[in-house]
């Protein structure tokens, strides 16, 4: 995948959204079996923040219809999109002139970073 994006190929974003969604999902799965053994009550407000990013990403990312037609760019709006679930604070792998220049206008990002 990687050698199939960049400047002529995608968006300048993409390889860091990409990179930041996947990390993101990532943690969600290690947040789910805690949750398993702890009860979802119990998680920070960060770990429930995790949770709804995970559920939007499964959602509407990644369960993209047989018959839906959608583009680079729209795709990867929606990843923008399904970020504003988290806190500012987490998009640790995307670049700060990146997330000023893509992330959603009027978006409010996910609870402020709690302490782990």
């Amino acid at each position: 995948m990687k050698d199939g994006i960049g400047p002529g190929m995608t968006r300048d974003d993409h390889k860091e959204l990409s990179s930041q969604l996947f990390a993101g999902y990532s943690r969600v799965k290690s947040i789910r079996s805690l949750a398993s053994v702890i009860g979802e009550e119990e998680l920070s407000e960060l770990d429930k923040s995790y949770l709804a990013f995970g559920d939007r990403f499964e959602r509407e990312f990644l369960a993209q219809g047989e018959r839906e037609n959608r583009g680079i760019d729209q795709t990867l709006d929606i990843g923008w999109k399904i970020l504003t679930a988290l806190p500012k604070s987490e998009l640790y792998r995307i670049r700060e002139e990146t997330i000023r220049k893509y992330y959603p206008a009027g978006a409010e990002a996910g609870p402020v970073k709690t302490v782990r």
